[in-house]
């Protein structure tokens, strides 16, 4: 959308005013007898108010009205969004999914809110530790809509189709191959141009961090110069038919009533605040010798557990890159992992699995699961020429990598009919290369 402007920085003390009311975020103090402008002073914070600085977050919003104005919450039906990790058996097999279905306009519409799909998830929100992968299929706009997550931050990932997002502290246009975090309790409301998919990372409890760098030092992988916060935008508006607030809370959905636009903050300054980022800003680390390093070393963000070194979530992505490494195996290895790997595909082809996982599918290779390369892929860089050569080229793969051993939902493994039940085949034509005759040669 042209004409939107961001602030650069990731975590920053931001402030922001929209330009129409010149000065009206109050100097020298959060909290005045009277604001500017007659503005109500609302604080939200994201931490325990005795978190350590370096944790602490918290935005104070100047706005017309406060968001205490509204009509009691009532229950309303939450579709396929879900916190039941347990409506049908676990199922510890590889799985993948075709492209999830877009509903048609003219069939019906359906907005973001409406069309959230839980796919998988662990944990629970009311004890503030958990999980939660959904994806969202969508065709129109929300109108008079907003939504609200008490539980946890969303990081969304647009797969097709842009998404114009308001929030209380003003307007992001995000594109595919970008990714936006709504944190916990921010209000938003997204706007759609056409058939619109795409992936949701939930986390309870956490909030997303840059991954320290250790060794790699100062720059590489995500540089925090490079995440951008919307400018302060408000609307003065009277909704006499009612603009309705959906709050997540606890696993499921409620809605309120209000005459007004909860979009109506004239000014912000603090630390909690919406953000997006561009996948072609991170700069990519590889191996430059030999071996292939392990995924981490993708991490574009983290929501980390209490546990050294152990995420909630990361969130990795499989850029564009050199690769270059001499007597090695260069795709992704055979592996069975500690860690629950959830993969989607924004565009192009995965190089492990070129066939089958497409963009806008997705697979689960649940804790200990076994997964890897498919037969064509293994059999053709056994015997490749190592070369220089550009590896994921007009691509972009992400993984949700959790510590939780995630159960997939009954929309999951049956009501989507997305199911790949053929999955498990790529690797079935896998032989033995095995040669007990075999002697020890010059490497």
């Amino acid at each position: 959308m042209a004409g939107l402007k961001y602030m650069s920085g990731f975590g920053n003390e931001f402030s922001s005013e929209d330009p129409r009311c010149p000065g009206s975020l109050p100097e020298g103090q959060n909290n005045p007898q009277v604001c500017p402008y007659g503005l109500y002073a609302e604080q939200l914070s994201g931490s325990a108010f005795t978190c350590p600085r370096p944790a602490n977050k918290r935005s104070w919003l100047y706005r017309i009205l406060p968001s205490v104005k509204h009509k009691p919450f009532t229950s309303v039906p939450c579709g396929d969004l879900t916190e039941n990790w347990n409506e049908v058996e676990p199922d510890p097999n590889q799985l993948r999914w075709l492209p999830f279905t877009i509903p048609k306009a003219t069939e019906k519409k359906v907005d973001f809110v409406a069309g959230l799909h839980t796919v998988c998830g662990a944990g629970d929100a009311k004890s503030r530790n958990g999980i939660g992968v959904h994806v969202y299929t969508c065709n129109t706009s929300m109108v008079d809509r907003c939504f609200n997550n008490s539980d946890g931050d969303f990081l969304i990932v647009p797969q097709q189709g842009e998404i114009l997002i308001t929030t209380e502290f003003g307007k992001m246009m995000v594109e595919p191959n970008e990714i936006c975090v709504i944190q916990q309790g921010m209000r938003f409301s997204v706007d759609v141009f056409g058939e619109t998919r795409g992936y949701i990372l939930e986390v309870y409890g956490a909030h997303f961090e840059l991954p320290d760098l250790g060794p790699i030092g100062a720059n590489g992988l995500a540089n925090p110069r490079d995440f951008l916060c919307p400018v302060a935008w408000y609307e003065d508006r009277k909704v006499p038919t009612g603009y309705t607030v959906i709050n997540k809370y606890q696993g499921k959905l409620f809605a309120c009533q209000q005459d007004f636009s909860p979009f109506n903050v004239v000014a912000w300054h603090g630390n909690y605040t919406p953000y997006k980022y561009n996948l072609k800003n991170f700069m990519v680390i590889n191996c430059v010798a030999f071996d292939h390093a392990d995924p981490s070393i993708f991490t574009v963000l983290t929501a980390k557990s209490t546990r050294p070194g152990v995420a909630i979530a990361d969130f990795v992505i499989f850029p564009p890159r050199w690769g270059v490494a001499d007597h090695t195996f260069r795709p992704p290895y055979y592996h069975r992992n500690c860690m629950s790997e959830f993969m989607g595909l924004i565009k192009g082809h995965y190089e492990a699995k070129e066939e089958g996982f497409q963009p806008g599918g997705a697979s689960l290779h649940s804790i200990m699961t076994p997964h890897g390369p498919d037969v064509d892929c293994f059999e053709k860089n056994s015997t490749a020429e190592l070369k220089p050569e550009r590896v994921a080229e007009g691509t972009m793969a992400f993984m949700f990598e959790s510590s939780f051993s995630m159960a997939v939902t009954k929309w999951g493994l049956h009501t989507c009919q997305k199911l790949d039940k053929n999955y498990y085949q790529c690797w079935e034509p896998l032989r033995s290369h095995f040669n007990p005759n075999w002697k020890p040669g010059k490497q």
